[in-house]
Parts: C-alpha cells; structure tokens; sequence
C-alpha cells in the first residue's frame, strides 16, 4: 500500500465497517431526532388539502360546549398522529426487510396529513395540542423500536392491529363529534378511510396477527392516552 493508500484509509473510515456503522446509527438517530422536532414543534406541512375546507360553515366554533367537547376529541386524534409518527419511524429504522421499511415510512408520511388536519382543526376550535406530546412520542418510537425488533411479520401484525384498533376508535369519535361539526367530521371520515388503507397494506404484505394479551395492552395503553389528551 502506498503513502497515499494509507493517508486515505486513516482520514475516510468506509473500510472499516465497525466506525462506519456506528457512524451510519448516529446519523440515523439525527435525522430522526430532526422529524420529532418538526412533529412537536408543529411546522410539519400536509401534502393534501384539509377535507375540513369543503364545508365553508363553521357552526361549532359559536358554542362554547360544542367547541371544547370537539377540541377535546380532536386533539385526541392528533396525539393519535403523534404517535402514529413516532411508531411508524421507529418500526422503519430497525426493520431487517427495507422494502418493508419503506411501507412503514409511507405511512408515516401519508399520516403527516392527519397531523396537520388535525392540528389546523384545534386552532379553529381556540384550542391547542396535547401538553404530553413530547411523552407520547418518546414512547412510540420506544415501542416501535421493540417492534421492529420482534420480526418482519410480527412488527406488520402491529401495524395492522394498530390500525385496527384507531379505525374503531375513529368510528366512535365520529358518533360522539358534534353533529353539526362538518368539518370535524370530515377530517375524522378521510382518516378512516386511510387507516383502513395501512392495515389493508399491512395484511397484504404478510402480516402475522399478534398474541391477546399484546393486543390487550395496546387497548388498556390506547384507553389512557385518550382519557389524558382529552384534557391534558
């Protein structure tokens, strides 16, 4: 090896595959580090326009009951997305399969819309976001790591039960919204709509059902989250 050789391999490290994974892992956790930064701090932007904008009325922003119950449950649905956001990406970056991961990176991408839809909706309704959404990230891209780690099958199975679980959720939010809160109630109808398409993606792709009990927990977890992010 010549002096050159030598010079290049000491300063440029990609032969030596230990440092380059160390330094791949802590690029990665930047850039994700830099997305929940975005999350929390609300600049994410919608690549499709709120469904919210088809009814030009606003009837509930008029009455303060009406108003508060709404703002209530839509920042329920936002801290949904929150965790949906962290959950996707954290089950993407220690995916094995990275065709795989790129579904889950999808998914994420296409729930920024939710985000932002409900994000918009709680201003309109002079409310504001969850207080614990730092909380709430934290702990989905914890559990979407650990679900990422279980296998290629089992972490899809989680994501289908995840939707599953929010497509019920969202069916009952759309009995409790207000009845005369269109616009509610149009953001919560095209987020079925698109839940429903993540599971189906899930399913397709090989998706293993998961145990009761993990099933269970994710129920019990969902229950207090949306008791909490109601209020807090």
């Amino acid at each position: 090896m010549d002096i050159r050789a030598m010079v290049d391999k000491a300063i440029n490290p990609s032969e030596q595959g230990g440092f380059v994974r160390r330094q791949d892992w802590f690029d990665s956790l930047v850039a994700e580090a830099d997305v929940a930064l975005g999350v929390l701090a609300g600049v994410a932007r919608a690549a499709r326009p709120s469904p919210a904008k088809q009814h030009l009325v606003d009837d509930v922003a008029s009455r303060p009951t009406d108003s508060r119950h709404a703002a209530g449950l839509m920042r329920i649905n936002h801290v949904g997305e929150v965790c949906a956001q962290a959950l996707y990406r954290g089950q993407a970056l220690v995916c094995s399969d990275q065709a795989i991961a790129t579904v889950f990176r999808q998914a994420a991408v296409e729930e920024t819309d939710h985000l932002v839809w409900c994000d918009e909706r709680l201003k309109e309704l002079g409310s504001r976001p969850s207080l614990l959404n730092p909380i709430w990230y934290a702990g989905s891209f914890a559990l979407g790591l650990l679900a990422g780690r279980a296998g290629v099958r089992q972490n899809l199975g989680f994501m289908a039960e995840t939707e599953r679980q929010v497509e019920a959720h969202l069916d009952d939010h759309l009995v409790r919204l207000p009845s005369n809160d269109l616009r509610s109630r149009a953001i919560v109808s095209q987020m079925k709509v698109d839940e429903a398409g993540h599971r189906i993606v899930a399913e397709n792709q090989g998706a293993q059902e998961l145990p009761v009990l993990i099933r269970t927990g994710m129920r019990l977890m969902a229950r207090i989250m949306t008791a909490t992010a109601y209020r807090v």
